[in-house]
């Protein structure tokens, strides 16, 4: 009874912590959108915006070098598809409706069963194979259900689901790379973040023009207030529960952006894509409820 008594509060803080989280990024659209109305685009913001919380994570990180020196090639994997994750994602936010791109991007679920399996071995369940084909359902629900094969994805449709790919990619390199510390895993994440947003910048279409003082300010403001304190509280709850109860958690991100998007943002939710975001959703709650069963002691 002592012991329950003891982890309760602790788990009480860290499913806040998680749904605060689930808070701050489910919102995320809507300073981008701020920030694109007054000329700041989507790689700039985040050069700037998680360029700014990767610099202040850094020298926690750096306090742990002796654990990390010779893990640079598994760094450099999460730098690589966590930066690629968040860096199209707020790409496909920006330019995107953010009710088709949060969908889409949702289907990572799907891509952690595969990616889980191809290279950790982990075996196909019942349970887990129906999710996956609940998920593709939704998928072909979101993109148009027959008319899929009639016109090709638009460009925001690959970065969406290229950045679900790569979020399971970089799950799968967290869980490899569990014994590094939170700080250490979220600096190579925000920073590979903002240099892959650098790289959109440098080899992507038209010229980008200097940001003045105002377009400054506010992207160093999303970056503090929003970036580095909703980078936090999701690594802290993380840290502090299961993976697959965590899960759950997260998937209120999907509930925000979608009613946020609808109610403010003046978005229309289509019944395909209401559709399709069920099934994603019921097969993301699937593939939660499996990690939780497969961790219980």
């Amino acid at each position: 009874m002592t012991i329950v008594a003891t982890l309760q509060p602790r788990e009480g803080k860290a499913v806040s912590a998680l749904l605060v989280g689930a808070l701050f990024w489910g919102m995320l659209w809507w300073p981008l959108k701020a920030l694109d109305g007054i000329g700041a685009s989507g790689s700039i913001v985040q050069v700037f915006s998680y360029g700014l919380a990767a610099f202040i994570l850094l020298p926690f990180a750096w306090c742990s070098v002796s654990q990390w020196r010779d893990q640079l090639g598994l760094l450099a994997i999460i730098m690589l598809m966590g930066g690629w994750a968040n860096a199209s994602l707020v790409t496909a936010l920006t330019e995107g409706s953010v009710v088709r791109v949060m969908l889409l991007f949702f289907l990572a679920p799907v891509w952690t069963i595969l990616a889980a399996r191809i290279f950790l071995g982990e075996l196909f369940t019942r349970l887990r194979l129906f999710s996956l084909v609940l998920a593709l359902a939704g998928l072909a629900a979101t993109l148009g259900g027959p008319e899929l094969l009639s016109a090709p994805l638009s460009m925001i449709d690959l970065l969406a689901l290229s950045s679900g790919m790569a979020f399971a990619l970089n799950n799968v390199a967290v869980r490899v790379g569990h014994h590094l510390t939170d700080s250490v895993r979220a600096t190579a994440m925000i920073g590979g973040c903002a240099l892959i947003a650098f790289g959109f910048l440098l080899f992507g279409a038209g010229t980008t023009s200097i940001p003045g003082k105002q377009q400054v300010g506010s992207m160093l403001a999303l970056g503090l207030l929003w970036i580095l304190p909703g980078t936090l509280v999701t690594f802290y709850g993380v840290a502090r529960l299961h993976a697959g109860r965590a899960a759950i958690l997260l998937l209120g991100e999907l509930v925000v952006a979608v009613f946020s998007a609808v109610l403010i943002g003046g978005e229309h939710l289509s019944w395909r894509e209401a559709v399709g975001g069920t099934l994603i959703l019921s097969a993301a709650v699937i593939e939660a409820r499996t990690e939780t069963v497969r961790e219980s002691p």
